[in-house]
């Protein structure tokens, strides 16, 4: 004689559990799911440093920076992606270790900071490049004239601040190089005086900012 287990029929599931069951996982299927969008971010002018360096007469590079600068971007951390930002130089911040030359450097002869006390450099691409690098197109606009520039960047970190701020903070590393001559600052070229190419390498960390803080 088969036994019969009276209990076969508690294990299975009722029509309205499997219909709830069928009802939630469509539902957890098709409900928006969260998307990353851009965050702004601040850079830090503790942070930040940068060298440009110009032949002299084909026998050595002379090296400068600008200690004045400011700057901010939109940045995915998600995505990997820099849709917008700028950078914004001094001219008249210009330092290379020789007060001088410095002068030189400020006169109509170069940057011309009477006339044009800022730099800037405003992104207008991204492409990644891999994991942690990219190419930012971007138009430098200097000496009242733009042109469009191509900055290699590479993601060092992004990590909440150990210390001090204790912020979100990216910390990256960016390369670039170009013809002076093609803004118009042609003095020295022609005679190999001063070089033609600008070779610009700078560091910074930059702080994510929270809602509402421009308020």
């Amino acid at each position: 004689m088969t036994r019969v287990n009276r209990n076969t029929d508690r294990l299975k599931p009722r029509p309205s559990a499997r219909l709830a069951g069928l009802v939630f996982t469509v539902a957890a299927l098709t409900a928006p799911q969260a998307i990353a969008e851009p965050q702004t971010f601040v850079v830090d002018d503790e942070h930040f440093s940068m060298n440009f360096e110009i032949q002299h007469i084909g026998y050595a590079p002379v090296m400068g920076m600008f200690l004045e600068v400011e700057g901010q971007f939109e940045y995915d951390n998600e995505a990997k992606n820099l849709p917008s930002g700028s950078l914004t130089f001094k001219s008249k911040s210009v330092f290379t270790n020789h007060e001088k030359r410095d002068g030189h450097l400020r006169s109509a002869d170069f940057l011309n900071s009477g006339e044009y006390p800022e730099i800037t450099f405003t992104v207008t691409e991204f492409e990644s490049t891999g994991e942690n690098t990219g190419v930012v197109t971007g138009d430098l606009n200097m000496l009242g004239k733009t042109r469009p520039v191509d900055v290699d960047i590479t993601l060092n970190k992004a990590a909440e601040y150990p210390i001090a701020h204790e912020e979100f903070t990216l910390g990256m590393t960016a390369e670039t190089s170009f013809k002076r001559s093609d803004w118009g600052m042609t003095y020295g070229v022609g005679n190999d005086l001063v070089g033609d190419e600008v070779k610009l390498r700078f560091g910074f960390e930059a702080i994510r900012q929270s809602e509402g803080w421009l308020d």
